[in-house]
């Protein structure tokens, strides 16, 4: 057998190798995406309860009636970039944000297609829920995968 002969294997052995780690590259920085997307939902829903107590706090200071929707960007300010309102129906577009009519749930859906959902909560239920005031509080309940 002459050295050509053993070359000709070389080229097709060494894309199915690059094939292999770009397959495992591609996976792995899935992973990673995923996981930069959950840290930002946190980050966001952390910022909306500061926001949230902030108005509870103004409450308890001068009064007044709070808002009697179960919607808690309706009871503050600042809305996050991408949030699309009050929907009847799961939006197709993932990375956004809208509240769940039907289930009054203040839902993220994940560019993968599940979703995290939240909700206000009041009184005892309120209770175990961290960063709640006057007994009011946004309490994370739960996955969904569509």
């Amino acid at each position: 057998m002459d050295r050509r002969e053993g070359r000709r294997y070389e080229f097709p052995v060494l894309v199915a190798i690059i094939g292999v780690l770009a397959f495992l590259l591609m996976n792995a920085l899935d992973r990673v995406r995923e996981e930069f997307e959950e840290a930002a939902v946190q980050s966001e829903v952390a910022a909306l309860r500061v926001e949230l107590m902030d108005r509870l706090a103004h409450h308890q200071s001068v009064g007044g009636a709070l808002p009697v929707s179960r919607n808690p960007l309706l009871w503050i300010e600042r809305k996050p970039g991408n949030y699309l309102g009050e929907l009847e129906a799961t939006p197709e577009a993932g990375g956004v944000w809208y509240f769940d009519r039907k289930r009054e749930e203040l839902v993220y859906r994940y560019r993968s297609g599940r979703e995290a959902r939240f909700r206000l909560v009041r009184g005892v239920e309120a209770g175990g829920v961290k960063a709640s005031l006057a007994g009011v509080g946004l309490a994370r309940i739960g996955e969904t995968t569509n």
